[in-house]
């Protein structure tokens, strides 16, 4: 007897669900979810933790009082104007869409950013998870014997669960690449030989067996480990235990991948390396490249330097910290493009910008500027974007939004369906509750 494929039972689940009315919604889900899945195309995320000024960066106001030092440059795109301390993207601005008119309420850089990064507003006792792990649960293979989600450079200390896997749970949790939680962080990771000229390096704790180890104790040790796990038990292995032996089994799966090498940056050229920046955020750029050269879905890096790694929080120096800050994006983003570009990638990644709000058009007394979620910007790119367009509108003096205000959810939603996932994919929350992506509407206007 033929044995049924997977076509055929989906197109007879359909036919019973279509006979028993609404009450058969299910079907139609499985439907959507096996057509959202496994797209081939994958994510890097840019994340700007502070809020950068959208009034120095993409969104400037040249003639007005709240316009401040930075002059205007056109970019490759008729119309569309950069920061002059943004010259290597101004170039490449037929791959960039700019959505200038986020408007949320989240101005307090905890709320804000875990509004930006779920798409839920804080407080509610469900553990939601960042839409970067949720995206790289749909992305990514169904059993990767690799990560799905790699975070370089993150600062949690501000909400962690804002950057965590939520009610996904541990398998989910991303791989993190010279982390930190702390108020003031050492995110240099550079060895102890390294010179200021040097690139700083990048790499996974406890990646590598110690060098006095040889194979087969290792070996030994692992089969060891599985006895353990074993006499304990699978049925006591839930909560803690369960993440526990998750952790622990994912280590060891990464630890013996082809992918170690995607985080030895020294395989590259000196020029190539310095070409990305020396500094943490260029070389995290470097890698995130490797990473999706190696069939990584979810990359992140964050310019994430200073107390609270909240580099972008200008409350006084405004102008100074941007420009610093805009020429080591510029560099590194500019270059990541370039690359993936050459080798085909670029029409298969989607690149998002973004940080947990904007800064107030006013300039206070210290030459700063401050919170302000009513009007900022954030940037899409790549796979799924409609190159050198433009969303929303601010006034002549950055205040208000005059046309097309975006919630958060919206640009979230506009992600997913950028890189080929339905917003509306629904997970199912710890009180077995279906939970969607999320909620909100994709802009179409910049999706190609």
């Amino acid at each position: 007897m033929t044995q049924p494929n997977r076509r055929a039972c989906l197109q007879t689940m359909l036919a019973l669900g279509a006979g028993v009315g609404g009450a058969a919604t299910w079907p139609h889900r499985l439907a959507a979810k096996m057509k959202s899945a496994n797209t081939g195309r994958k994510l890097i995320v840019l994340w700007m933790p502070g809020g950068p000024s959208q009034l120095d960066t993409f969104d400037l106001k040249p003639g007005h009082e709240n316009g401040g030092e930075f002059k205007e440059l056109q970019t490759s795109v008729p119309g569309m104007r950069f920061s002059e301390h943004l010259p290597q993207l101004a170039k490449q601005a037929e791959h960039l869409a700019l959505v200038r008119s986020m408007q949320t309420k989240e101005g307090d850089h905890s709320r804000g950013t875990y509004l930006i990064r779920t798409g839920q507003r804080p407080g509610a006792p469900l553990r939601y998870p960042s839409l970067p792990a949720a995206l790289a649960k749909e992305l990514s293979s169904p059993y990767p014997n690799l990560p799905g989600y790699v975070s370089i450079l993150p600062n949690t200390f501000i909400n962690p669960a804002a950057f965590g896997s939520g009610f996904l749970g541990a398998s989910r949790e991303p791989l993190t690449v010279a982390g930190t939680a702390s108020f003031d962080p050492q995110q240099s990771a550079a060895d102890d030989s390294q010179t200021a000229d040097e690139p700083v390096n990048l790499r996974v704790d406890n990646l590598l067996p110690p060098e006095n180890l040889v194979v087969e104790r290792l070996r030994l040790r692992r089969e060891f480990w599985e006895l353990l796990q074993e006499s304990y038990g699978a049925r006591r292995r839930v909560g803690a235990p369960a993440t526990h032996d998750t952790v622990y089994r994912r280590a060891m799966e990464l630890a013996e991948s082809e992918l170690v090498a995607a985080f030895d940056l020294k395989q590259e050229s000196t020029a190539t390396r310095e070409r990305y920046g020396n500094d943490s955020f260029g070389q995290g750029c470097l890698m995130a490249r490797r990473l999706i050269e190696r069939d990584v879905s979810v990359v992140e890096v964050s310019l994430s330097d200073g107390p609270g790694g909240l580099s972008w929080d200008s409350h006084a120096d405004n102008f100074s910290t941007v420009q610093r800050l805009s020429e080591r994006l510029d560099r590194s983003w500019s270059q990541l493009m370039l690359d993936l570009a050459s080798s085909g990638l670029l029409e298969q990644t989607t690149i998002v910008w973004m940080g947990e709000f904007g800064r107030t058009p006013k300039i206070n007394e210290n030459a700063g500027r401050d919170h302000f979620p009513n009007a900022w910007t954030c940037v899409l790119a790549g796979a799924g974007i409609q190159g050198g367009s433009i969303v929303g509108a601010t006034s002549s003096g950055g205040q208000e939004v005059t046309d097309r205000p975006v919630a958060a959810a919206d640009f979230l939603a506009t992600l997913c369906r950028a890189v080929g996932v339905d917003p509306d994919t629904e997970n199912m929350a710890e009180d077995r509750r279906p939970i969607k992506l999320v909620e909100g509407v994709p802009l179409h206007e910049i999706l190609a």
